[in-house]
């Protein structure tokens, strides 16, 4: 059996690819000379860059799957080990965290090892034939990093200024963790209908009102934590220029290929017309 094909040696590739590139990022922040943004930002594209080297030797770039929701978690743990914590910087590392592991736990769950790669991956190379490897690092890697990088950082910010919690601050924080949740059961619900194998389009649960709960969820947890800094910060409302980066994602990029997928199964119209694309709310 070749190895790509071994579940165990492919998670302890992609763990050994990881630590190697976050201990890089984390050297690189402490030994630049710029503000903590900055910094932050050249040493998350660093990482990116080492992540994309390893996906191209492998030859499949779901090698950065995790990396989305790896990435805020080992940043915000990082910024609580040298910052006095308060309630408003205790509820965005749970929210974040939460998120965090749960989507990482699903993306283990669904990990067939290296030999599987992202359908979303395969047809942009069918697609762009030549052009693939700049698609590669620039629409697979870095952007999305980019995206999440301005989507952790209004957290940042309330990590390096004082901020004092108040009762937006709690409001946000319960829709960023509502969000994961919601996020969560969609997934469950979907691994649950797969193993069925009845094929069609799954409509119980979430997915009964909505074509993308999931995605809906990710969406929200991000203008959770946006919020939840920007009430307590108002000044710094630009912040939430992530969460619009990535709900722009979403609608822009991510709906229309699944759509687009989705639309090939015989049904489709039919689905479309009794179900919403995101939000859950009964036709």
């Amino acid at each position: 059996m070749n190895f790509k094909d071994r579940r165990g040696v492919g998670f302890a590739v992609i763990a050994a690819i990881y630590i190697l590139a976050t201990a890089g990022a984390i050297f690189l922040y402490r030994a630049l000379p710029f503000s903590f943004w900055l910094n932050l930002l050249i040493a998350d594209a660093a990482a990116t860059v080492f992540v994309f080297i390893f996906s191209v030797i492998l030859k499949n770039a779901s090698v950065y799957d995790p990396y989305w929701s790896v990435q805020p978690p080992v940043i915000l743990i990082a910024c609580a080990f040298k910052a006095e914590m308060n309630a408003v910087r205790v509820l965005l590392l749970i929210a974040v965290c939460f998120w965090g592991v749960r989507l990482t736990a699903n993306w283990a769950y669904t990990f067939h090892g290296l030999a599987h790669q992202d359908w979303r991956y395969t047809m942009l190379k069918e697609k762009t034939g030549k052009f693939y490897p700049v698609i590669n690092f620039v629409g697979i890697h870095m952007v999305p990093t980019l995206v999440v990088y301005a989507c952790i950082l209004p957290a940042v910010f309330a990590f390096e200024y004082e901020a004092a919690w108040n009762a937006g601050s709690v409001v946000f924080f319960l829709l960023s963790l509502g969000a994961a949740i919601m996020q969560g059961i969609a997934d469950i619900q979907m691994q649950r209908f797969r193993k069925r194998k009845s094929g069609g389009f799954i409509r119980d649960g979430l997915w009964k009102y909505s074509r993308h709960p999931n995605y809906l969820g990710e969406i929200l947890m991000w203008w959770g934590v946006a919020g939840a800094v920007v009430s307590v910060m108002p000044s710094r409302w630009y912040l939430a220029v992530g969460a619009l980066l990535n709900t722009l994602l979403f609608c822009f990029v991510s709906l229309p290929m699944a759509e687009k997928r989705q639309a090939k199964k015989d049904g489709f119209e039919k689905y479309k017309k009794q179900t919403r694309i995101l939000l859950p709310i009964k036709k």
